[in-house]
């Protein structure tokens, strides 16, 4: 077998796909005998039985019993042209997270939501996931409860009460991501046609996610205190709508933080029109100088709070919670089971370990310092190109920019896609489409190598 990177069964598995791309082995042929492969690569019949064994499991082959391996009859094998993103999509509310999860990981992401691996406790995770696979037991293999892990569960209980949103462990329920809490709500919550209010802008996730629910969807304008109030009881009075979901605390994409009279004032109107809201807390561990939450103050009453550990532990640890009322539980469980059959236990477990052994305490407090320098060196940098931030937040990774003399970001975002730069226009944020000029930055990623000069190519004068 040639030099080449990988293991021998990793070797072989590649010569296989190499022979089916090149149409060597097309769709339905059958693969070399597991003697005979093994003598033309140089290595043991283990070893190909391996390679095949995990060509099958991933779809590549299938296997006929008594018969040997075929050549799966799929459709052609993808081009380099079909996997690079395509740049001609229309600008949606999934438009940049296909980008920024489409593109190869070393290329700079301005414009996506998370931050750079560099920045999480890669090392903390690593030592968590050595300890679980030394302790065994059934976080390895077995399903968890429906509520989720009792000791992150307690934890958690704590922590919201820090925050003032005092609530008793059996009112949280551990999902798979923040995401996947607020689909869970919208399925317990809203039906096809109801009315379902956001900020404009507002995480354009939110967007997708409710066009997945058929509902329709009215937006009512943000301001640097929370929403706009009047905008948001004349949204009440006319559409009726039944749930509210919003970022009270570091929001995305403007970086606006709630103030305690807005707060108040919406929490009242919410009241009098039978409103329900969804307050997604995931970037709460960002906030330095915790901000009013609309769950604190109204006990969990009409607010349910979501949370996750994406963003501030691993995106690959699938681990987020909701925060409801007590009577809300039962019902909420049952669609848990019914769509996903409960939250990942493993994940679970893990998170616990980080929070438990105290490096989750000192990596949040590296990271908030780590953000405070970075959202200075951005905001410079982009003031030097004319790009001004609509404000200065106080905390987190988003700065909300209007772009200087009319420039389109849309087309900005797909100029920068061409050079390998993802970039996130306002309009994807916005449902009126009225921040056309308009861009959110994430300052981790803009301050990451080669980012400053890459978005110096795409803004710079002339």
């Amino acid at each position: 077998m040639a030099p080449s990177q990988g293991t021998l069964v990793e070797q072989v598995m590649g010569q296989v796909r190499r022979q089916i791309a090149s149409r060597a082995l097309p769709p339905g042929a059958k693969l070399p005998s597991i003697r005979s492969a093994a003598e033309a690569a140089g290595v043991s019949k283990s070893t190909v039985v391996e390679a095949y064994d995990r060509l099958a499991s991933e779809g590549t082959v299938s296997a006929r019993r008594g018969s040997g391996f075929y050549v799966a009859r799929q459709g052609e094998p993808l081009s380099l042209a079909d996997i690079a993103p395509r740049l001609d999509r229309a600008i949606d509310p999934l438009w940049v997270s296909r980008q920024s999860l489409e593109s190869p990981g070393d290329h700079p992401k301005p414009g996506c939501g998370w931050l750079p691996p560099a920045w999480l406790p890669e090392e903390e995770v690593r030592r968590a996931l050595r300890a679980m696979a030394r302790d065994g037991g059934g976080a390895l293999a077995d399903y968890g409860t429906p509520l989720g892990l009792p000791a992150l569960r307690q934890i958690l209980a704590r922590r919201l009460g820090e925050r003032g949103v005092h609530c008793g462990p059996g009112q949280i329920m551990l999902t798979e991501s923040g995401t996947q809490a607020i689909d869970l709500l919208c399925r317990l919550l809203i039906a096809p046609g109801d009315v379902v209010l956001v900020d404009d802008p507002c995480y354009f996730n939110f967007l997708a996610l409710l066009r997945a629910h058929r509902v329709t969807v009215v937006s009512v304008p943000m301001t640097a205190e929370g929403p706009d109030l009047a905008a948001f009881e004349h949204a009440l009075v006319t559409h009726r709508p039944r749930l509210y979901i919003t970022n009270s605390g570091v929001h995305n994409p403007t970086g606006a933080t709630l103030s305690l009279t807005t707060a108040h004032r919406l929490l009242r109107l919410a009241d009098a029109h039978d409103l329900t809201i969804i307050e997604d807390d995931i970037f709460a561990d960002f906030d330095e100088e915790p901000a009013p939450r609309l769950a604190a103050l109204d006990g969990l009453e009409r607010v349910i709070q979501i949370g996750s550990f994406s963003k501030t532990l691993s995106a690959a640890v699938r681990c987020g919670y909701v925060a409801i009322r007590a009577d809300w539980m039962d019902r909420l469980v049952d669609l848990s089971i019914a769509t996903a059959f409960g939250a990942g236990r493993l994940s679970s477990e893990l998170v616990l370990r980080v929070i438990q052994d105290g490096s989750y305490r000192r990596h949040v407090q590296t990271l908030r310092a780590r953000l405070r320098k970075a959202r200075r060196a951005t905001i410079e940098r982009l003031g030097a190109l004319g790009i001004v931030p609509w404000i200065e937040p106080r905390a987190g990774m988003f700065l909300w920019c209007q772009l200087p003399g009319g420039m389109d970001a849309a087309e900005c975002a797909r100029a920068a896609l061409a050079q390998g730069v993802v970039l996130a226009p306002g309009d994807v944020f916005s449902l009126t489409r009225t921040a056309p000029d308009f861009m959110r930055f994430n300052v981790a990623q803009c301050v990451a190598p080669g980012a400053a000069g890459l978005l110096e190519q795409v803004f710079a004068p002339g």
